[in-house]
């Protein structure tokens, strides 16, 4: 397999055919402007881009967010996976507003040139929604809240960033830099975010029809693409989304068990009143964090009590959420409107447009409620032991 590098541009002969790899930023107008330039130039049978079937809806399709089902994710249990969609999205978002381009503007102008050119467009990249699954479901716990954190942080950190850093984006040793937005100490995100999809994306480049084929792909990937190109890939694999973890449902079943245990011991072991005053302490301990997680957010006064009541009997069965339950009473109480989807990808970009959007108020209202229900279950536990003699 002959390589020819030119800078950004990577020219792979295979038998008869060519294939010309155009290392982009996703944030970088002199990138768009290359992928642009080289489609113009080699008037290709097949243009790759690095994108998936709901990423390119979600750039062509001007009323993505508007069809959104709040109501259908939040009882899909969906609602972190689009939250974290929404922040990595804020982060682009902001990058792009600071440097005057549109987010993944060279993966537009790809398939701009392509159709003028009357080239096929080949979606050369793994499904998001795989990505980020197999992303959860192959981190360990810690490493769940670390990345939570180093997403929400992502939202600050795009004012610290300079032109020069977003230059180095297409450099090959520029993965680092990348992966630092969202916490370079986190293997479990280093395998699923770019070498599962390094691998993804040279099958399919390599798999694309056509003697001469442009792919474009952020630069970060390039070095993969061009690793994996001649390798079997077992595709089946690597777009397989693992099924969730014994431990975590080993953990959250033990968890009830304990509770349920201890208020059993209390009114066997040490009488009645000591196991009153145990389930006592569950209730409120439980309820009132779940409910200051939700009063946190602002919710609505119904959906604060419905929050305190919830958390007692979901934090026993592992199966629901009080999250989920605040989230949906909050939909109903403050159904969003029209107006909120259409002005997603506008108050992404902002901490108070993340607040004051009531999409993403339900969101994080879930997180919040959750976390107050989580922290009320640790606390209570040893508060209710104290009744043990």
């Amino acid at each position: 397999m002959p390589v020819d590098k030119n800078n950004n541009i990577h020219r792979i002969k295979t038998g008869d055919r060519e294939i010309i790899l155009v290392g982009t930023a996703h944030v970088s107008r002199d990138s768009a402007d290359l992928v642009e330039k080289v489609i113009e130039e080699e008037q290709p049978d097949t243009v790759c881009v690095e994108l998936c079937q709901p990423r390119y809806d979600a750039i062509t399709q001007k009323t993505n967010w508007e069809e959104m089902d709040i109501l259908k994710i939040i009882r899909r249990k969906q609602t972190a996976l689009l939250l974290s969609q929404l922040i990595m999205a804020s982060f682009q978002k902001k990058l792009a507003e600071k440097f005057n381009i549109n987010p993944g503007e060279e993966m537009i102008r790809a398939i701009n040139k392509a159709e003028e050119t009357g080239a096929q467009i080949v979606l050369a990249d793994r499904d998001i929604r795989t990505t980020m699954r197999r992303t959860w479901r192959n981190m360990r716990f810690l490493s769940k809240l670390r990345f939570i954190f180093e997403l929400i942080s992502s939202i600050f950190m795009a004012e610290d960033i300079s032109e020069e850093d977003i230059e180095k984006l297409k450099e090959r040793d520029a993965l680092e830099l990348a992966l630092q937005t969202f916490g370079k100490e986190l293997p479990e995100i280093k395998t699923t975010l770019i070498d599962e999809r390094d691998q993804f994306l040279a099958h399919s480049i390599a798999g694309a029809p056509g003697g001469k084929i442009v792919a474009v792909a952020g630069a970060g990937h390039v070095p993969g693409i061009l690793k994996n190109f001649d390798r079997d890939i077992d595709i089946a694999a690597i777009n397989e989304v693992p099924p969730k973890g014994r431990v975590g449902r080993f953990i959250g079943w033990g968890i009830s068990l304990v509770v349920i245990g201890i208020i059993v011991t209390g009114f066997f072991h040490s009488g009645n009143q000591a196991g009153l005053n145990m389930i006592k302490w569950w209730v409120l301990v439980n309820g009132v964090c779940a409910g200051l997680g939700a009063a946190l957010i602002l919710a609505h006064p119904l959906t604060i009590i419905v929050s305190i009541i919830a958390a007692p009997l979901t934090s026993i069965n592992p199966m629901i959420a009080a999250g989920w339950v605040a989230g949906l009473t909050e939909a109903l109480l403050r159904k969003p409107r029209v107006k909120d989807f259409m002005d997603m990808k506008t108050d992404i970009s902002s901490i108070k447009g993340f607040w004051h959007n009531k999409i993403t108020r339900i969101l994080l209202l879930i997180v919040f409620v959750n976390i107050g229900s989580s922290i009320g279950t640790f606390v209570a536990i040893p508060l209710m032991m104290r009744f043990l003699n």
